[in-house]
């Protein structure tokens, strides 16, 4: 230890920060104050010039103009999504004409069939999983396989077939239905399964084989639109694996088929990123031309937050028109 000995911070070099470069200014950067009463677009042009909130302008930004010009905004979700409530909000965009297609994972039709039924969904899984009682609700299983297997032969994938389902039967909340709404709007419903990783798997009426065929049809559907992309948005929202997987092969599919699709934009709405979201949304389909983001933070406030800074967007773009 007697080699080392203290180093002496008399002979330092410092300089005058005013010749330093600085990531952030108060100019271009600081939030500005806000206002008793401001509207939405007061208060998002507000927020600070970076990060996260740039990157949810930018977001928005890219769904206003993709709409203006007649491009789509694909909607990729996870169960969550449902559970936060988010169906409202969802379906006001669909109204609107804002989201032209919706694609979920397996879960997130799950939760919308037992919302659209019975009011309500999510059922506590520790307090029934040892007594053997997880997953086996007849309504929601026999329902939806049944549903599958009804619509086989008519040639419709797996998130219409639910869809019309909910419509047919008159759900008692079928208005909270988010499939039910894209079939009544008619645009494209898919829903992409994992075998074995839904509740509706574990019942006696389960049929592997349909199953797989109606998200086998759902998977091609959704090739189909994202082969249509190009100056258009894909939002993916809370689903860390399934949808990011979904999407990568069908950009893998139309690029193999020479549809060439460049030119989008791809955002990742995530509490938590995680590492497919960010290499299969944001960054791998971005990587040629195109613009890819990821915004962090709970879907009950980030999704109603983008949805209406995107309706005042068009409002304020077709009233200055």
């Amino acid at each position: 230890m007697s080699k080392y000995q203290p180093i002496h911070m008399d002979k330092v070099k410092t300089y005058s920060i005013t010749t330093r470069d600085n990531k952030v200014n108060v100019r271009d950067h600081f939030a500005c104050s806000p206002e008793h009463g401001m509207t939405l677009a007061s208060f998002i042009d507000r927020l600070p010039r970076l990060l996260g909130a740039d990157s949810l302008r930018d977001v928005v930004d890219a769904i206003v103009r993709a709409r203006q010009e007649g491009r789509p905004v694909v909607l990729a979700m996870g169960g969550h999504v449902i559970k936060c409530g988010l169906q409202p909000v969802l379906k006001a965009l669909i109204e609107a004409d804002v989201i032209t297609a919706v694609a979920m994972n397996g879960s997130a039709a799950i939760h919308d069939f037992e919302v659209s039924l019975i009011g309500a969904t999510s059922e506590d899984v520790g307090a029934v999983l040892h007594a053997g009682d997880f997953g086996f609700s007849e309504e929601t299983g026999g329902g939806i396989n049944r549903a599958l297997k009804a619509a086989l032969p008519e040639g419709i994938g797996f998130g219409e077939a639910i869809g019309r389902c909910i419509l047919d039967k008159q759900h008692p909340y079928g208005e909270y239905s988010l499939l039910a709404a894209c079939v009544a709007h008619d645009i494209p419903v898919t829903a992409h399964v994992a075998i074995g990783t839904d509740i509706i798997h574990q019942h006696p009426e389960f049929d592997g084989a349909v199953t797989g065929e109606m998200s086998a049809r759902d998977f091609r559907l959704l090739t189909s639109v994202v082969a249509d992309l190009n100056g258009g948005v894909w939002l993916n929202v809370g689903s860390a694996v399934i949808m990011p997987e979904v999407f990568l092969k069908a950009i893998s599919i139309v690029q193999n088929l020479g549809y060439h699709v460049a030119d989008f934009t791809t955002a990742n709405f995530d509490m938590n990123q995680h590492y497919r979201p960010l290499q299969n949304v944001v960054r791998r389909p971005t990587s040629g031309s195109g613009r890819g983001y990821s915004i962090t933070g709970h879907h009950e406030i980030n999704i109603p937050l983008m949805a209406a800074a995107v309706l005042d967007g068009l409002h304020a773009t077709a009233s200055s028109a």
